[in-house]
């Protein structure tokens, strides 16, 4: 089929299929000739309310007859409530605001050195693991443990080690005087939603108090209610020294945010910022989103249609010969019996489905979190007609 546009003006970033998509509301999405699709990527969980919800709507448009921009050199409305709510529900005390996830994870690591300077003689290395993404800045891309990352842009940022995620015995063995910190997914979402024991956080935590360095938890994607808490790292117990956020906290918007204790914040004025820090519109509709996942109930809902889509996912991967299913909440992997993943994505396109194979033989499942149950009874049967026609070629 002929594209009625010029793909080939953007630069070649991402793969894409020939279509281009023009509207979506909740858990759908339209292309360019009106073809529906049931969305569960949902901009790689960025839409945690769906496709243009009303809060959202109303945030932008409220906020944009107000005020656009002022410049991160003032203070503004939007920007303090935000902080005021998040560092509330996170039990830090200060936060930082920016656009991207890699820019948030940007930011904690400086911060992580400063502190090492000033704190721990001068200390720079980060402990990170295997199979975690953080970022495609050129520190974060140093910092994930994706593999093929450090080739693809040398010489590599020095100052990272990785270990074996989940492994508490190795992350101790890398532990030395040139440590400042550990930096750690709750859940390795890019890295094929791994889960690590139930223990592994709080151990960390014990850890990295015992030995005097930092904790960072990237929650750029666990975050915002996907696991069924506020917070992945609740489900531990475990105030980290930085917890960074993204992709939901936006709720389609440009918006992520640092979160740190007042004992690590040591930046100095000029140390950290950007143009878009604290954007009063991205602020605006980052406080809608948060006061809409933490009313009464939403994180219910998360926790029992995230139990729907396990038990579903379960039925299919035992008739088709899957590998397993893991994950939390609204943040689910089926392990497929061959490297199929892409052209299962394929197929689900055709059929009208949208979902993501971060690895050649696994699918991620990342929907709206107000996701309704029918939706995902819609979702489980468009899957199985697209496995059952890839697996039985």
């Amino acid at each position: 089929m002929t594209m009625p546009f010029d793909t080939t003006v953007l630069l070649p970033g991402t793969a894409r299929p020939q279509l281009v998509m023009q509207r979506g509301q909740g858990s759908w999405l339209w292309d360019h000739r009106d073809k529906r699709y049931l969305d569960f990527v949902q901009g790689w969980a960025v839409n945690c309310l769906g496709h243009c919800p009303e809060v959202v709507q109303r945030a932008l448009s409220e906020q944009a007859s107000t005020l656009i921009n002022a410049s991160p050199a003032f203070y503004t409305l939007p920007q303090l409530a935000l902080a005021t709510e998040l560092t509330r529900c996170s039990g830090l005390e200060h936060a930082f605001f920016c656009s991207s996830g890699a820019e948030a994870n940007e930011g904690a690591i400086k911060l992580a050195r400063k502190w090492g300077q000033l704190h721990r003689r001068g200390a720079f290395e980060i402990v990170a693991t295997h199979g975690s993404f953080h970022g495609r800045t050129l520190a974060t891309m140093a910092a994930s443990g994706k593999p093929g990352f450090a080739r693809v842009f040398p010489p590599g940022m020095p100052g990272f080690v990785h270990v074996p995620f989940g492994s508490v015995t190795a992350l101790e063995q890398a532990l030395t005087d040139r440590t400042v910190a550990v930096m750690v997914e709750p859940i390795q979402g890019e890295g094929g939603v791994q889960v690590p024991p139930p223990d592994y956080l709080r151990t960390l935590r014990e850890l990295t108090e015992a030995r005097g360095v930092l904790l960072i938890v990237d929650e750029i994607q666990t975050g915002m209610g996907r696991t069924g808490r506020l917070f992945a790292c609740e489900h531990a117990g475990v105030i980290p020294d930085i917890l960074t956020l993204g992709k939901g906290l936006g709720g389609g918007m440009p918006l992520a945010a640092m979160l740190s204790r007042r004992a690590v914040s040591c930046f100095a004025p000029g140390d950290q910022g950007g143009t878009f820090t604290g954007h009063p519109v991205g602020c605006a509709v980052g406080l809608a989103v948060l006061r809409a996942l933490t009313a009464d109930g939403f994180l219910e809902h998360v926790r029992v249609a995230g139990a729907h889509l396990a038990q579903g996912l379960r039925a299919l991967a035992a008739v088709y010969g899957g590998c397993g299913v893991r994950g939390a909440g609204l943040l689910w992997a089926l392990g497929l019996p061959a490297d199929v993943g892409s052209a299962v994505v394929t197929a689900a396109l055709a059929e009208g489905l949208l979902i993501n194979s971060p690895q050649p033989a696994l699918l991620r499942f990342m929907p709206a979190l107000n996701v309704t149950l029918d939706e995902i009874d819609s979702m489980l049967l468009l899957l199985e007609r697209a496995l059952r026609s890839v697996l039985a070629a």
